[in-house]
């Protein structure tokens, strides 16, 4: 085994491999940038070396000082995590040509599987069932549009080097396959360095099932089950789980074997994932799936697959790349009840879903599940790497046990500073469909509207946000209990003291029993209460069983407010790149064209004309870093 090794890589899974490797016995190096001098995985290494300024080519993607942090901090091995320089096959050759270990599959194995197009191809070769589509190098943009005609609507663009989502577009009808074919190139471009796509049939009720599957450098190759990453959003996986639900014990062994003779098909050693399309229309069938992509690296989602079969898999990584043979057969792996793990990012859901920044003043998960996170209370989410706070994992006997399970967790868990998606995945873990295990890509799409209404705050909650607003003292003047109004976002609930720690709330009774720092038990309507409550800043942050509050509490000192912003202007909606500008002053557009994209965190967001107008002014630079709010273009009626 390894004396040290050094982690090229950042955050959540930086944390997770440093974590395996103390228990192992082994020393860690990490790497940073400006922006991560003081973050969690500096923190807990054994050592750090500094790579450069926050952007990720003048620092994590920098394959050269890498090594070089490798070979001067004496670590005999790298492990990539996942993401940056994980399959990269360039920096696998650099490792090992200064006489390192690269913790990962070969350089042979990486390329076969790292352009979509040609990995299509070997694995029909190896007897594979591959999606129908065009997976060639013709990439003339009328060709494409000719071969998405002969495969049928809907089809899907997606960019031969990607993944994570980006550089994928799905398309419905050939008016609309110029414009995503040329979104999808410039979002693959700016992503991997590379436009080149292929097409695919688009499987109406697709589900999204892959395998993990573990190879040594013996020959030997075995597969860890399926895990479920149907629930998506933009392509991007948003709750994962394992095992399969509704998955037959025939269809098991069928995926699993494709997958293993997928990995032995090119020699694969290490920890990799072979992706499958599976057609859920008709239940799962052993003839119903179909070859998607090979990820050869650590997934993200790799922790159900170690809570219901026991193993370390980062362990096994270490323990392959060190020359062992794999510490189980097949046959010696089971399945033990069933795990979710839910992606708790920074966002702005009721905004699109669009990337969110800020401080951390609270970070509170459960006692009772795993997480995975590389961020700690007091950090900053910053603009420049993605924007994931933690992964929540749960473990039960069987699916309903482990769903309830996420549910209390999720709606446990307490974030503040930052707007996140936590209320979103909550909703999703409710959601009727999924809870009968009717999964398929499109079911947040379907449901959305449902999953992002928040219900409107009870009495209670804000009863409590009231109580919070104010010090209200011994709560009695000279004469009379004390009566006070206070303002939550303009709404103003009459306070009525009637003792210590009593209170009357818009006509509410409230009897406060406890305050342990947030934490507060009360007594209303004849029953008690567990709520945790916050007040930071001129903020308010309430959270009773099922419902939350975060609300501004008025200053009473402060006259009128802020003038609507102008309809007619576009405003940068989260910091970030302004990647492209379709539109120049003077130019007559229809309502919704898009006008100018922004990258932020990896992902493109179009911004579209609010009504048919004429473009009167357009401030923003192509190539321009922005803040949030920032004008970046007028418009005015035709």
């Amino acid at each position: 085994m390894f004396s040290k090794i050094l982690i090229a890589n950042r955050g959540e899974i930086a944390c997770r491999i440093i974590e395996t490797a103390h228990k192992m016995g082994v020393l860690t190096v990490a790497v940073y940038s400006d922006a991560d001098r003081d973050a969690k995985h500096v923190a807990m290494a054994d050592e750090a070396v500094h790579l450069g300024p926050p952007a990720v080519n003048e620092s994590y993607l920098l394959g050269e000082r890498v090594v070089e942090a490798a070979l001067n901090t004496g670590a005999e091995a790298i492990h990539p995590g996942y993401g940056f320089l994980s399959e990269n096959p360039e920096f696998v050759e650099m490792v090992e040509a200064a006489g390192l270990v690269f913790i990962g599959p070969s350089v042979s194995a990486i390329r076969a599987m790292g352009l979509k197009d040609a990995a299509k191809k070997l694995m029909e070769e190896a007897g594979v069932p591959v999606v129908p589509g065009y997976h060639g190098d013709n990439q003339d943009d009328g060709f494409l549009a000719t071969k998405a005609e002969e495969i049928g609507y809907p089809v899907l663009i997606k960019a031969v080097a990607g993944g994570g989502g980006k550089g994928m577009r799905r398309v419905d009808h050939s008016a609309d396959f110029a414009e995503l074919l040329h979104a999808a190139r410039r979002e693959s471009s700016a992503s991997f360095g590379n436009d080149q796509v292929l097409i695919e049939k688009y499987i109406l009720s697709p589900r999204h099932i892959e395998i993990q599957v573990f190879g040594d450098n013996h020959g030997e190759a075995v597969h860890l089950f399926e895990r479920d990453c149907s629930l998506q959003r933009r392509h991007q996986k948003v709750i994962e789980e394992a095992p399969a639900p509704g998955m037959t014990e025939e269809m098991r062994a069928a995926m699993g074997a494709a997958a293993v003779k997928a990995a032995k098909a090119i020699g694969y050693s290490g920890a990799g994932t072979v992706e499958f399309i599976v057609d859920g229309a008709d239940g799962l069938r052993a003839d119903g799936f179909w070859f998607m992509e090979m990820n050869t690296r650590l997934q993200v989602e790799h922790p159900v697959s170690e809570m219901i079969t026991g193993v370390d898999i980062v362990a096994w990584q270490l323990q392959v790349a060190a020359g062992e043979a794999l510490p189980a057969r097949q046959e010696d792996l089971r399945i033990n009840g069933h795990a979710f793990e839910a992606r708790i990012y920074a966002e702005d859901v009721a905004a699109g879903f669009l990337p969110a920044t800020g401080r951390l003043e609270v970070l509170d998960f459960p006692a009772d599940v795993r997480i995975d996170s590389g961020v700690r209370a007091g950090d900053e989410i910053s603009p420049y790497y993605d924007p994931m706070i933690a992964k929540l994992t749960v473990w039960g006997k069987n699916r309903t046990e482990a769903l309830g399970r996420l549910h209390r967790a999720l709606s446990n868990t307490d974030i503040i500073g930052c707007t996140t998606n936590v209320d979103f995945l909550a909703a999703l873990a409710a959601n009727e469909a999924f809870g009968r295990g009717d999964v398929d890509t499109g079911l947040i799409e379907r449901d959305l509207a449902e999953l992002i209404a928040l219900p409107a705050p009870s009495a209670m909650v804000k009863a409590l946000a009231a109580i919070a607003a104010r010090d209200w003292g011994s709560g009695f003047t000279l004469w009379a209990p004390l009566c006070q109004s206070v303002g939550l976002e303009g709404e103003v609930l009459p306070v009525l003291v009637l003792g210590k720690e009593r209170y009357l709330v818009d006509g509410l009774a409230v009897n406060v029993l406890l305050r342990d720092g947030p934490d507060w038990r009360v007594e209303i309507g004849g029953r008690i209460y567990q709520a945790r409550v916050w007040r930071l800043g001129g903020q308010v942050h309430v959270r009773l069983p099922g419902m939350r509050l975060s609300v501004l509490v008025d200053d009473p000192l402060e006259a009128g407010g802020n003038e609507a912003a102008d309809a007619s202007d576009l405003y940068a909606p989260m910091p970030g790149l302004v990647s492209a500008i379709m539109a120049a002053a003077g130019d007559e557009v229809e309502a919704g064209a898009p006008l100018l994209v922004m990258e932020a965190m990896k992902m493109e967001h179009t911004l579209r004309a609010p009504f048919t107008g004429v473009v009167a002014e357009v401030l923003a630079v192509a190539g321009a870093q922005v803040e949030s709010g920032a004008l970046l273009l007028r418009m005015e009626a035709p």
